[in-house]
């Protein structure tokens, strides 16, 4: 390849203008953006404490030598772990998304935009407490909740034409890319150094989607994001050191993002950063599952009811077919052995099949002692997906954002069931006042997982009260959730 023949270096790529012009200069107006964000946190703290009860989570929690701690470090929920930022970034990003239990937002790419909260709550917590010893005032949650509307709306809208899973790259480069942009705001970055840090993240090697797909489905799908959100902290810290940037890093010819990993094409984009992301998020509330499959358990935990009552049971059940959108199929329709909870938990078959036999869907429900009964494997084997093209539309229609599933049960004596569809499963925004009430009794089950009943009463008293919570200085709620011997 011959070399160019001007060198004049270029101005900054647009993309990274335009996303950190909105983190300095934004400030959130929509009382809805504010109150989802609070939503967002206590529902990714109870995910987080959940977790807790993983060993194979727990494994991967605490500094990385043996012992180390650091004062008036980043405090890492439901543990007694100071940690330095990055580490601590990736232990809260890891035990929010280890259940594939926190909020979804499905475009033409898929992610998880709470999973920034691990780089937001270790910066904030971190900056908070050194702000404290120093006589300095501390950040507050409002500052907090401001990073939840600004990395939603990075990802979210940056994910709505752009498919990074088509070309093999996981969603998780959007969450260090929306991560790194609100770090540099908790950190007080200029705004040179904020460009040069998010021109890094794209400089940057991206994951592959392998972890995530048959027939290489694993853990580091849990794990992932809190990579990407703690990489997003490291990123922003070396830019605060004055290190430069590459202002050409998604345009470069032959050299850049785009053609190198974007097969030749720009990013583009269907509105302007905003507080639409947050505002239209999905909620994961009843079941820790691919969000793609959550209206497919909801008809599968009303089927399960129809049966008990006509006295039926699965092995009536000659096959199931499931009416889907694409993106479904493309994801979690998946045949043959299931090997690790992972698996499990990114195929349809198995997350409908089991409300069907026992009636509910937990996290506990893909573990191998649940997933070692015959009469799963047997049912899976029993259940087709098709694609219904005008659901597909509806899922990518701004104004639906449908996630349609429809089962239809055919018995071995020939008699059918007329089809259970869900299009908006508990969760979606048109079902947010249904919703909510459900969320935050799932806030109150996961605090009773890790704390005795007087601290959870202290968390809750400074969580669900918007002014209150909005005026809590950071140091002081993240105190809130330590666990002096976390056993």
């Amino acid at each position: 390849m011959s070399a160019l023949d001007d060198n004049t270096r270029p101005e900054w790529d647009q993309v990274l203008v335009d996303i950190v012009d909105y983190v300095r200069d934004f400030e959130p107006a929509s009382e809805l953006a504010w109150h989802t964000a609070r939503h967002v946190l206590i529902d990714s703290l109870g995910c987080a404490m959940e977790s807790l009860e993983y060993p194979a989570c727990r494994k991967l929690l605490g500094p990385l030598v043996p012992g180390a701690t650091l004062e008036n470090g980043a405090r890492v929920p439901g543990t007694n772990f100071q940690l330095d930022p990055v580490k601590a970034a990736f232990d809260i990003g890891a035990m929010i998304r280890w259940l594939d239990f926190n909020d979804t937002w499905l475009a033409a790419e898929w992610g998880h935009p709470s999973d920034n909260l691990g780089g937001i709550l270790a910066v904030a917590d971190w900056r908070s407490r050194n702000a404290v010893s120093t006589g300095q005032p501390p950040l507050t949650m409002r500052d907090v909740l401001a990073c939840v509307i600004k990395a939603h709306e990075i990802q979210g809208v940056m994910a709505l034409k752009n498919s990074f899973n088509q070309v093999g790259l996981d969603h998780v480069a959007l969450v260090k890319l929306a991560s790194t942009a609100v770090a540099c705001q908790l950190l007080g970055l200029g705004r040179e150094q904020s460009l040069a840090a998010l021109s890094q993240v794209f400089v940057d090697g991206q994951s592959l989607r392998t972890y995530r797909h048959a027939p290489n489905t694993g853990s580091r799908k849990s794990w992932a994001a809190g990579d990407a959100t703690s990489r997003a902290v490291r990123l922003a810290l070396i830019a605060q050191t004055g290190e430069m940037g590459y202002p050409g890093a998604l345009t470069a010819p032959a050299w850049g993002f785009y053609d190198v990993s974007f097969q030749g094409r720009a990013f583009r984009f269907e509105r302007s950063y905003d507080s639409y992301v947050i505002e239209n998020v999905l909620f994961k509330i009843s079941f820790p599952a691919e969000f793609h499959a959550q209206s497919a358990v909801e008809a599968a935990m009303t089927l399960h009811q129809t049966l008990q009552e006509l006295g039926r049971s699965t092995d009536d059940i000659e096959k199931i077919s499931i009416r889907t959108q694409a993106a479904c199929m493309r994801i979690i329709d998946k045949h043959g052995p299931l090997d690790n909870p992972a698996d499990r938990d990114h195929c349809i078959q198995y997350m409908v099949a089991v409300p069907l036999i026992f009636g509910r869907l937990t996290a506990a429900d893909y573990e191998d002692d649940i997933a070692a009964d015959p009469r799963i494997d047997a049912l899976r084997g029993k259940i087709r997906c098709v694609e219904d093209l005008q659901f597909t539309a509806d899922y990518h229609d701004p104004d639906k954002r449908s996630i349609a599933n429809g089962l239809t049960v055919t018995f071995n004596d020939g008699s059918v069931f007329d089809e259970v569809l869900v299009e908006y499963p508990i969760g979606h925004r048109r079902r947010r006042a249904e919703g909510i009430p459900l969320l935050e009794a799932k806030f109150r089950t996961n605090l009773a997982r890790r704390f005795d009943p007087a601290q959870q009463q202290c968390i809750l008293d400074a969580s669900m009260d918007q002014a209150a919570l909005e005026h809590m200085p950071v140091h002081a709620f993240m105190g809130l959730f330590v666990v002096s011997d976390p056993g």
